[in-house]
Parts: C-alpha cells; structure tokens; sequence
C-alpha cells in the first residue's frame, strides 16, 4: 500500500509515544514488591459516599498488580476479535468478586491467582492471543472474580452509601485504564498495516507482562514457603 508522504513516521511516532506513556508504569513493577498499599486514604475504611469513591477509583492503580492487569485485558482485546467483550466480562466479574468477598465466601490462592493472570495475559498478548474469542472472555472473567475478592478487602464494614460509591470507582477507573490500552493498541496494529511496517510494542509489552506476573508469583510463593520453613 502506497503511503502519504511524511504522515506515518509522525503517525508511529505519536502512537508510540502515547504507547510509551501507557506502558512506563508497567516497567516499574519489574522492581516492585507485591507488598504495595491498596488503599487510598491510609487503610481506613471508607466511612462516607466521597471516601468510599475515592477509595474506589485509587485501587486499581494503587494496587499495581491490578493495574498491571487491567493493562493486560485492554491490550490483549486490542488483538482479539470482538475484544471489547472481554473486558465487560473482567469489569462485570470483579463486581461479583467483591460481592463474594462481602458475602465471607472464601477464595483459595486469591494473589497466587491474581499473579498468575498477569502472566497469562501477558503470555497471550505476546502471542498475539492464540485463542478464541469465548476463551478469552472467559478467562477475563475468572481473572475479575480473584481481583474483585481482593478488592473487597479494603471495603469490609463500610455502610451501603461507601460500598456502592466503592464498587462504581474501581469500575470506572478500570474501564477508562482498559479502554485507553485498547485504543493505544488498536492504533498501533492499524499503522502497522497501513505502513507495511513490522511493530513489536504489543509483544514486547506482552513479554514485560510476564516478567511482572513471574516476579509477583515468585514474590508470593516465597512467602508461602518462608514461614514454612521457618
């Protein structure tokens, strides 16, 4: 294909920026420890509407495994047919999760499981998603019950008003992380077919994805293991 004389290199060079801007953070989890704050205002529980919003909107970027994730989802539907399906699936399955940790339902290996996702996604995005559709939307969600669990920890014994204002804030700002990766990521495979020009952002931050969900799954199973052999 032909292409306009002096509009691609600014076009990839655009993309690539907003690209860099959306995956800088991830680079910073490789020297993370799992151990981050994921409350917004001191670990307290949020007691108001205003409080249990503000709470709920910090989580999923405080709580850098998640936002990690959240990355995950909207990148890897970037390349996935009907993608946007599965972060409606992740988003709607996190509620369900929370609720599930409200109910006291107990959820086995929940930052075992949360880790592990990481590194799937990742591993997917990498390979340009190896499976269909329906799997990845299921996955998505499964991967959205262990977030929504973990959510629900910074939310037990807060009244009704605080809980729903908490639920619509990490939804919120997972759905604007998940949308905004999925545009960067549809805008860099469409340049990358307009121009002819072969580009690896996607599986190189698929690759960092991995190395992030290694090292939080490394990071927790030594912490099952230390007390035990102490």
């Amino acid at each position: 294909m032909q292409i306009q004389s002096g509009q691609p290199l600014y076009s990839i060079q655009r993309s690539l920026q907003r690209f860099s801007l959306l995956s800088a953070p991830i680079l910073l989890v490789l020297s993370a420890s799992p151990a981050f704050a994921h409350h917004a205002i001191g670990g307290e529980t949020p007691t108001t509407v205003f409080e249990g919003l503000l709470a709920g909107l910090a989580h999923p970027v405080i709580g850098i495994d998640h936002f990690a994730f959240v990355i995950a989802v909207g990148l890897l539907a970037s390349v996935t047919r009907q993608g946007l399906f599965s972060i409606a699936a992740f988003i709607a399955a996190a509620l369900l999760g929370t609720v599930l940790h409200l109910a006291s339902l107990d959820l086995p290996g929940v930052e075992l499981l949360i880790s592990a996702s990481i590194l799937l996604f990742g591993w997917l995005l990498a390979c340009k998603s190896i499976l269909p559709t329906w799997a990845i939307v299921g996955l998505a969600a499964i991967a959205g019950i262990f977030h929504g669990y973990a959510y629900g920890e910074a939310i037990i014994g807060a009244g009704m008003a605080p809980l729903f204002s908490y639920l619509i804030g990490f939804s919120l700002t997972q759905l604007v992380i998940a949308v905004a990766a999925w545009s960067v990521g549809r805008a860099l495979i469409n340049q990358s077919s307009e121009t002819a020009i072969t580009t690896s952002p996607l599986k190189t931050t698929g690759l960092i994805l991995v190395g992030v969900g290694l090292s939080f799954l490394a990071s927790e199973l030594i912490n099952l293991v230390l007390p035990q052999v102490a």
